[in-house]
């Protein structure tokens, strides 16, 4: 699993929200080094897909699946809650993001899930 976390440096929830990366991969005992990127330019922003920071990839892909198909930004990101927005995102998706990307891997192995 490749998780990558992508910011720009002025971002005031890019330490919230990695902090809560890493605390949701220990929770799920995933010993994985996260990159970090920083993203400093709008080419940079189109290279790697970014949302807006602070973004989550895990295996090059957002996990906020709704937005997957949208362009780059090169600003603040928020996410939807069920209290309303944040520019942190909620653990649960960070958690649903990692099982499917688990549960993709499996089945790419051949370990179907019964």
């Amino acid at each position: 699993m490749k998780v990558q976390f992508l910011y720009f440096k002025s971002c005031p929830y890019a330490e919230p929200a990695l902090n809560l990366l890493k605390e949701v991969l220990k929770e799920k005992k995933i010993e994985i080094e996260v990159e970090i990127v920083e993203i400093k330019t709008k080419d940079e922003a189109e290279k790697y897909c970014f949302l807006g920071s602070p973004t989550i990839q895990i295996n090059g892909f957002d996990i906020e699946k709704e937005r997957r198909n949208d362009l780059p930004v090169m600003g603040c990101r928020v996410y939807k809650t069920k209290d309303g927005y944040s520019g942190v995102p909620p653990k649960e998706m960070i958690e649903k993001a990692i099982e499917e990307a688990i549960t993709s891997r499996n089945k790419k192995n051949g370990r179907g899930i019964t």
